[in-house]
């Protein structure tokens, strides 16, 4: 069992080909964008990764539509979440609505860029939707 003082919580923002990743404070009250990974080389990264940060909890986005119908990227998250089980069977997994992350991540971006370039790059937007993933579940859980 891990020593909750001295673990991690990650957040994911799950996409069929590019998957954003965030990071949490030893405290768990802060969420950093880490990186925007290929998604076919996420469990070996969330292996890796779990070893040198010592996660305790992956906190992964359910994209829910506006009329709170699940997306059909569910399915995928199904799978990875079995998968997760599977590899890293001593970190928890909980789950948050998603729904706008990707929209206020892009206004996040154009507020803080102004080079169209930074603003159109994906990667960062999936990192800083990862991260309010996390975020929402970090002030869920301080209430």
């Amino acid at each position: 069992m891990l020593n909750n003082q001295h673990t991690k919580y990650i957040g994911i923002d799950f996409g069929k080909k590019r998957t954003g990743i965030s990071i949490s404070d030893y405290n768990k009250v802060v969420s950093f964008p880490l990186e925007t990974i290929e998604t076919d080389i996420l469990i070996e990264f969330l292996k890796e990764l779990s070893r040198k940060e010592n996660i305790e909890k992956i906190i992964i986005g359910k994209p829910l539509k506006l009329n709170n119908v699940v997306h059909d990227l569910e399915k995928d998250i199904i799978d990875l979440i079995k998968s997760l089980n599977k590899y890293l069977p001593d970190i928890s997994i909980e789950r948050i609505d998603e729904r706008y992350t990707s929209k206020i991540s892009k206004k996040i971006i154009h507020q803080l860029h102004s080079k169209k370039k930074i603003r159109m790059d994906k990667s960062i937007i999936d990192k800083i939707s990862a991260s309010l993933i996390l975020e929402s579940y970090l002030i869920k859980m301080h209430k």
